[in-house]
């Protein structure tokens, strides 16, 4: 199968209009020139023309009709209001390939920058270069004054091939790697696996519409993300609209369908006045419906269609009103399980689940524990106008109470952030103190175990470092844990009953306190120094 050549073009308003009658086809007009090629056949010109030159885009279809009829010419309107306007010419280019239904595997495409102003011209070749316009090759038609065939000229084209440019390659990777720095917050991650869901992230951010699914446990970042989407997209010219943000779990009643859709003053007892609704607040921006799983079933319908057909009807309205937003859902539920209990509609979720990420715990990131926590405190520093920080041994031990199995960090980056908080509202002089660490952490303790007495282990307590260097990370783990027992035990009796609850049912007669008496001193400790700790 042999693959088509589509070329996108601006309309030469000055050059392409040279000409008169049978006069004309002795002029060179780039944009004639440009399918008039031997070597090179152009299947589809995608001509963009301004609404004032209409007449001349139509002029200049018919005469590629007579001279290349294989070529089929698509005339695109381009309403930008300033072709001299770089912020404007580059976002509604943007919009336009954005929206462009390309398929790679059986076109190849071309961008001619012989027309068009010289701010068209740069825009055309950035997007070209960033693969928003997946172009390798650029276009450029010359007239050739040597020609028999004057109108004929000459073509180059210039092979876009990045690797083939380090300088170019290297300003890619660099805006790609911000990008992904600008999603993180700054936020210096290590963990491997979350690195490339940013990665994924930020590529499909910056070049696709579609729906995006952001599933996670509560306080994973889902709301954080979703705005720095926007900003990334909004400071690339993907969005021109606002960024609407809804917890649906706050729509209740009979006031969801007007929340979401608007209504007609008189829809309904109390509708006094007309409101838009969210989704049409979202016009050309972008809507983050969190909780999307908390919907009710008609209100998934009607969203569905807004998003399918970019329309809905409003409460009480028999006309349909328009709005082009892009959709990030967020949810803490499984929403293929509510499928199945028919709390969510199968439909909606196909449409929303084309682009899917999981954000993971904080547990799950616990190598990226210190850099969200120096970023927590910045954080509280710049909103408050103060300088804090931590004390090198109180941070010390919050982060090895932070990274151990007794913190639970439930709420994930809430639970964090609000730690954070009181500790900088109690420390002295803008430092977070040991004393300070020790109270949150027992705050922590009693929020997430109750009442249950709960010890956080550091071996350095009871061992010297050169003996604990020594020991196996197995070892370290298990001598923990029988610490921590024995802490919370009466007597060594107590503690060899729990430490050996399985074993001692065999024996006939049980040396629990032995065991364990022996097994300390392996390590020189005895119970007698647990037990006053």
């Amino acid at each position: 199968m042999n693959r088509k050549n589509v070329m996108f073009a601006n309309l030469g308003v000055v050059k392409d209009h040279k000409g008169r009658g049978a006069k004309r086809w002795q002029t060179w007009r780039p944009t004639i020139s440009a399918v008039m090629q031997d070597d090179f056949q152009v299947d589809r010109l995608e001509l963009f023309y301004e609404p004032s030159h209409l007449d001349l885009a139509r002029r200049i279809s018919a005469d590629i009709a007579e001279v290349s009829p294989a070529t089929d010419v698509v005339l695109v309107e381009a309403t930008w209001n300033d072709p001299w306007d770089f912020a404007d010419v580059y976002n509604w280019l943007y919009q336009h390939a954005s929206h462009y239904n390309f398929d790679t595997d059986k076109e190849d495409y071309y961008l001619n920058i012989t027309t068009g102003t010289h701010v068209n011209q740069i825009c055309m070749f950035m997007l070209s270069e960033a693969q928003i316009y997946p172009a390798s090759k650029l276009v450029q038609v010359s007239p050739d004054p040597n020609a028999e065939n004057r109108a004929k000229g000459t073509i180059s084209i210039v092979d876009l091939d990045l690797s083939k440019y380090a300088a170019l390659a290297a300003r890619f990777s660099e805006q790609s790697a911000s990008a992904q720095d600008f999603l993180k917050a700054g936020i210096q991650t290590r963990n491997a696996a979350f690195n490339s869901l940013i990665e994924e992230i930020e590529q499909v951010a910056i070049s696709a519409t579609d729906p995006m699914l952001l599933e996670g446990p509560t306080g994973a970042g889902k709301t954080q993300l979703a705005r720095r989407i926007y900003e990334l997209k909004s400071s690339r010219g993907g969005v021109m609209g606002s960024l609407i943000q809804v917890n649906c779990a706050t729509l209740v009643g009979d006031g969801a369908m007007s929340a979401l859709f608007g209504h007609i003053k008189g829809a309904y007892t109390g509708a006094q006045s007309a409101r838009d609704g969210y989704l049409k607040n979202a016009d050309q921006g972008i809507l983050f419906l969190d909780e999307i799983g908390e919907l009710g079933l008609d209100e998934q319908a009607m969203l569905l269609h807004a998003i399918e057909e970019k329309q809905f009807y409003p409460v009480g309205s028999d006309k349909a009103v328009y709005s082009d937003f892009q959709l990030i859902a967020g949810t803490n539920l499984d929403l293929r399980q509510a499928v199945v209990q028919g709390k969510f509609r199968e439909d909606l979720l196909a449409r929303i689940d084309l682009w899917n990420w999981r954000l993971p715990a904080l547990k799950e990131r616990i190598e990226d524990f210190e850099a969200n926590l120096d970023f927590e405190l910045r954080q509280y520093a710049r909103l408050n106008n103060v300088h804090i920080r931590f004390g090198s041994e109180a941070k010390k031990r919050f982060l090895q109470f932070a990274m151990s199995e007794n913190a639970l960090w439930t709420a994930n980056f809430r639970d964090l952030n609000a730690s954070v908080k009181r500790m900088a509202t109690l420390s002295n002089e803008g430092r977070i103190g040991l004393q300070t660490v020790e109270a949150e952490i027992l705050r922590l303790n009693k929020r997430w175990h109750g009442t249950k007495q709960t010890h956080d282990v550091v071996l350095s307590q009871f061992i010297d470092d050169e003996q604990l260097a020594t020991l196996d990370m197995f070892d370290q783990l298990q001598l923990q844990n029988v610490i921590q027992i024995c802490l919370s035990s009466n007597n060594l009796a107590d503690a060899g009953r729990k430490l050996f609850n399985v074993s001692r049912q065999n024996k006939s007669s049980v040396n629990d306190s032995h065991r364990l008496r022996v097994y300390l001193q392996k390590f020189g400790l005895k119970f007698s120094q647990l037990e006053h700790e």
